[in-house]
């Protein structure tokens, strides 16, 4: 959780500092722009699908909310505020610290007066890049093409109680401080309980499961070391957040670590290292794994899909899903995880996907998801 609040308050301070800049000059190859607003005649008229789609996503890119409103079709079922929301982001969720960094745009179907346009959108974010991919339907009204945005279902909660009945974990430490990850207490009991090396699309990669055997929780960090044939290393790394790092007694997570450009030819043997300390932490907010199954996404990759039902009466600003996959053996052959960029609400649900590497999806047979989980306000 703290690596996570790290790198979140570190990319947010960088975030914040390219968009005071922005917004003090014009960027190299972005010309007809002041002040954030469009000068006039210089915007490419909508007369196409794909420019309006365009045209929608550089006025999103830019924050030039008005202008990108303005290119919705009047039959749209969204107000400004709820709009500019979507693309911004709320309740502190990872959208709230992303930006918008570029698209390709595919034509789905078109006709003379409606039209389909797939857009692949590449995020900028503080736990990395990541793409989202948007169907837009457009149509033609007086002579351009509008974006037509459909109606957003939100979630109304009623007012309630609900009864906190989850185990709590404080840490006293001897000299009354708050110390995080008391050094003059032993560790947790953790174990590394399977291992696998696998080659994948970006080099090679070592996964498995790790338990927390103790009846206390524990902060876990994996890492490994690859060793060559004469007994030399060749790389090390960690887990980094392919882990659940917060582990309650008898609880278990799937862990990833990647070695880019590395071929596993080249390794003769892996050391494991694992890291625990003791620190406090509690079993809310619960988050439930609803409706999982594996099928194939609008780009024909397989992926594993499903929903996160915040089941607290907390916020979970940035819920973050990790899966393992399992062959016919029960042997881990795969482990991947994604964010969800919207905030999970008390008592309200949000869909997640995950991606399998296209070699091994006829291999699954089973899988197990995790969910780890940041708020505001905690550490």
């Amino acid at each position: 959780m703290k690596t996570i609040l790290t790198i979140i308050v570190v990319a947010t301070v960088v975030l914040v500092a390219v968009g005071l800049l922005g917004a003090g000059q014009t960027k190299s190859g972005t010309i007809g722009f002041a002040n954030g607003s469009a000068l006039p005649g210089l915007t490419p008229k909508a007369d196409t699908p794909e420019q309006a789609v365009t045209n929608l996503l550089n006025d999103v890119q830019k924050r030039r909310w008005d202008a990108a409103y303005g290119a919705l079709s009047k039959t749209s079922g969204v107000d400004e505020e709820t709009f500019r929301e979507e693309w911004q982001g709320s309740n502190g969720s990872l959208r709230t610290f992303s930006n918008l960094e570029g698209s390709e745009l595919r034509p789905v179907h078109a006709t003379n007066d409606d039209a389909q346009i797939r857009a692949r959108l590449r995020w900028t974010t503080p736990v990395g890049p990541i793409e989202d991919v948007r169907d837009f339907r457009l149509i033609r009204e007086g002579g351009l093409w509008k974006v037509v945005w459909p109606k957003q279902q939100v979630a109304n909660v009623p007012a309630q109680v609900v009864p906190v009945t989850y185990l709590r974990w404080d840490l006293v430490s001897g000299d009354g401080k708050d110390e995080w990850g008391a050094r003059n207490i032993d560790p947790p009991h953790v174990r590394i309980v399977s291992m696998n090396a696998v080659n994948s699309a970006e080099g090679s990669a070592v996964m498995g499961e790790v338990v927390n055997e103790d009846t206390v929780p524990a902060f876990v960090n994996v890492g490994a070391t690859l060793v060559d044939g004469g007994g030399n290393p060749i790389d090390d790394e960690n887990s980094f957040d392919k882990i659940d790092h917060v582990l309650l007694p008898k609880q278990i997570t799937p862990y990833r670590i990647d070695f880019p450009g590395i071929d596993l030819s080249k390794v003769k043997n892996v050391r494991m290292d694992i890291k625990a300390s003791l620190v406090p932490a509690s079993a809310d907010p619960v988050i439930g794994v609803m409706n999982q199954k594996i099928d194939a996404d609008v780009q024909g990759r397989s992926v594993l899909r499903g929903e996160l039902l915040n089941q607290s009466g907390q916020t979970v600003n940035i819920p973050h899903v990790i899966a393992s996959f399992y062959d016919n053996n029960g042997k881990v052959i795969w482990v991947s995880d994604g964010y969800v960029d919207r905030a999970l609400l008390p008592e309200t649900s949000e869909p997640f996907s995950v991606d399998i590497p296209r070699s091994l999806a006829g291999k699954v047979q089973s899988f197990h998801v995790v969910v780890n989980q940041y708020s505001l306000g905690k550490s």
